[in-house]
């Protein structure tokens, strides 16, 4: 096998990060697997996933807008606490600041039933919204995030430290992932060109709005006029 070239791929250890057995408060399935939606910030959809590294666990929490696909906050730390899960919401509403009313989906785990986590969402008007009990298609569009993740860029490597694997997923998230990976869902394009082509849309969509109501606002007098 060696001379060949061949090598062995050991299956990476497994880490269930998901603790639904607390008797925390819980959010309603208020998203309901509506993935697609029609702007930007109108639903979040967040998780938590493990890497494994020589230094130990490392912990990643992601927030992704479901309009386009694109990470919006994330968060890693050695330590699966509620500050995680915030600080990832933090991250995306600090970068976007959605208005009010903007759903945030997760699973049940304990952090995003956390006092803190409730408190911040309530502070910035989200709308609280939980998966079903056991039912991992309910938060899949978070869930095929990470099968990209470890796919695509960690199952290739072999991290000898949290800080090494931290720089390697800040990479892959931030410029690859958001600014080149293409997504068959956006029409083959990347997250980011999928924003822009949206907003630059909008703003033709805008122009044309306030050239209409320029024209029938030039012509308006003539109409009020009785000896025209």
């Amino acid at each position: 096998m060696k001379e060949a070239g061949a090598f062995v791929r050991y299956r990476k250890k497994y880490k269930i990060t998901t603790n639904s057995k607390h008797a925390k408060p819980l959010f309603e399935n208020v998203l309901d697997r509506q993935f697609a939606v029609a702007r930007p910030n109108q639903a979040y959809v967040s998780d938590i996933t493990y890497i494994n590294t020589r230094e130990g666990w490392l912990y990643l929490a992601v927030v992704i807008d479901l309009f386009s696909r694109k990470v919006v906050g994330w968060s890693m730390s050695s330590r699966m606490k509620a500050e995680l899960v915030c600080d990832a919401l933090k991250m995306a509403i600090w970068q976007r600041k959605p208005p009010a009313g903007l759903i945030v989906h997760s699973d049940r785990g304990s952090q995003y039933a956390s006092h803190s986590y409730r408190t911040l969402l309530k502070m910035h008007g989200c709308v609280g919204s939980m998966s079903r009990k056991g039912d991992c298609w309910d938060n899949a569009v978070a869930e095929s995030f990470f099968g990209s993740l470890k796919q695509e860029r960690v199952q290739w490597r072999n991290y000898q430290t949290r800080h090494e694997a931290q720089q390697d997923i800040l990479n892959y998230i931030a410029i690859f992932y958001n600014g080149y990976r293409l997504h068959s869902y956006l029409g083959y394009v990347n997250p980011n060109k999928f924003e822009m082509e949206w907003q630059k849309m909008k703003k033709v969509a805008s122009d044309n709005a306030v050239d209409k109501t320029s024209k029938f606002l030039f012509f308006l007098p003539a109409f009020n006029n009785p000896t025209k």
